[in-house]
Parts: C-alpha cells; structure tokens; sequence
C-alpha cells in the first residue's frame, strides 16, 4: 500500500452482506513528503491524528457481522474524508490543544491535491461498494476522547443520525443497560459530522456509531464492545430475511 492509499478493504470477501461498515479514521498515516505535518511527538498517536481503536472495533464488527468494511488508509489530519472539501476542518490546522503546522497556511492548489488524492478515492469505493449492495445498511464508526478542551465526557457511546434517524432510534432502544448510551452526543449533525451518511446514506438504513476511546484501549474492550455493537445493531435490523425458495 502506497503511503497515499486512500482506503483498505477487510472482512467479508464474496460482497458486502446486510451492513456496509465505513471507519474513515482508521490510521495513522501521513504520507513521509508531509513530514509528520510538523506534529509535535507527543502527539504523533493521539485522538487528533486517527480515532483510536476505531479500525480493530471496525475489524472486529466486520467478523461478527459477516460485513464488509472500508477504513480510510490515511490520517484524518491529511484529510478527513467525514469532511466535503470545502469545509475548513476537512484539513485542520488545529485539532483542541494540538496544532497541526503542516496544514496551516495551505493553498487551494494543496488542499484540492488532497482532495483529489485522498477524498475522491476514498468516497468512490464507498458508492461503488454500497451501489453493489443497494439493501445493506451503513454504518460508520468513530472513537472519541474522553476529555475535550479540559471537560470530561461521561457519555459512552452515541448513536449519531442525519436526517433518517430511524436506525439510531431502533439501536438506542435496543441497548440493554450498564452502559452510558445517548442519541447524538457527543456530537450531532449540527457539528458538520455526518457528512458521510448524507453522501451515501440515503434511500438505506443508516447510522454513525461513536465509542468513548478509553473503552477501546485494550484487545478485551475491543472484542467487549464489538460484541455489543453486532449484538445491538442486529437486533436493531431486525431478523435476517428468508431466502427465496
């Protein structure tokens, strides 16, 4: 995979099955003629670079579902491709407390390269794959920090909507309890985050999930709370239709 890849496929590998699963940042990677994007070190792995644990829940998802699932290959801060082009953060130039040097300043020329190297590929595999599987829902995944700007989150995952909400309704209520669940926290559409699901969502079930990332540190919360999610979402879809005799 090149260093400008734009997305990698995993999991169910003779089409997609009943959910079409998207993580859009899911790595790390900044290609090496960007320099780190003059990242501090201390925040070469941080929230602010990728959604941590946000690709091993998406893998693990893919498994338990029988999914196929797309993870954007580069870094969120070369492009956040849950951003159209024209939005100012599709390429921050600050992330809360992390300054992000390398994208200050940058040209229309730069962040149409971006755009094009990145962004483009990215949300062309996302409609060809979903035009493959017109019955599947899609479900994108994030991870979120558990403190911003210095204030605590308690919510532990968000059920996030556009303008369909019915399939973060039909997961919210079927969530048993033990765990902090909300609709739209701890973001909603009003923050510019379901540029995603508007793009692709429409005329299917869709949803965006969002993970506190401190329940996603280790290989047992991964597995804990991808069990959860298949379990949730499943239910939520409702039972698997009878094949056609």
């Amino acid at each position: 995979m090149s260093a400008w890849e734009a997305v990698e496929r995993v999991g169910r590998a003779d089409g997609p099955g009943r959910v079409v699963l998207v993580c859009e940042h899911a790595s790390r990677v900044i290609p090496p003629e960007l320099a780190d994007l003059g990242l501090a070190p201390a925040d070469r792995d941080s929230h602010a670079v990728w959604d941590i644990g946000g690709a091993a829940l998406t893998r693990a998802l893919a498994d338990r579902l029988g999914a196929l699932a797309l993870l954007g290959a580069v870094s969120r801060l070369v492009y956040d491709c849950n951003r159209p082009p024209e939005a100012p953060d599709a390429m921050p130039a600050r992330v809360e407390r992390i300054a992000v040097p390398g994208n200050e300043d940058l040209s229309p020329e730069d962040r149409a390269r971006r755009a094009r190297l990145v962004y483009d590929p990215f949300h062309a595999a996302v409609a060809e794959t979903l035009a493959a599987a017109p019955d599947a829902a899609l479900v994108t995944v994030h991870s979120f920090t558990p403190r911003w700007n210095g204030a605590p989150r308690s919510v532990q995952i968000g059920y996030l909507h556009d303008e369909d909400a019915t399939l973060a309704h039909a997961m919210l209520a079927a969530c048993p309890g033990g765990r902090d669940t909300r609709l739209n926290e701890p973001y909603s559409a009003a923050d510019g985050v379901t540029h995603t699901l508007v793009r692709h969502g429409a005329g299917r079930p869709n949803v965006m999930i969002e993970v506190r990332n401190d329940l996603l540190r280790d290989a047992d919360g991964i597995e804990a709370m991808a069990d959860h999610l298949a379990a949730v979402l499943s239910t939520a879809l409702g039972p698997v239709p009878e094949a056609q005799p």
